[in-house]
């Protein structure tokens, strides 16, 4: 059985397997693709549509426990380009 997350964009639950782990190293957030990068990690859809819910949500700065902005332009440009490949 596969654990269960919740995706900090649209707040559903899914499995591991489906979802980014994103972490914030020097205020930038980073796909974790092998999910150990240490520090605490958010768990995303790997669309855009969830991932623009949670820049509008403020869902990262929480989830992630950082009180500094952070950079989303590297995971954004990610996305993107899984969404057309």
């Amino acid at each position: 059985m596969d654990p269960v997350r919740t995706c900090i964009g649209c707040r559903s639950r899914a499995s591991r397997s489906s979802l980014l782990r994103i972490v914030a190293q020097n205020s930038d957030l980073v796909v974790d693709e092998t999910a150990t990068l240490p520090g605490r990690g958010a768990w995303i859809h790997p669309t855009i549509a969830c991932f623009q819910e949670a820049v509008r949500r403020r869902a990262f700065g929480r989830a992630l426990r950082v009180t500094s902005p952070l950079d989303a332009k590297q995971l954004e440009n990610r996305l993107t380009w899984l969404m057309d490949n």
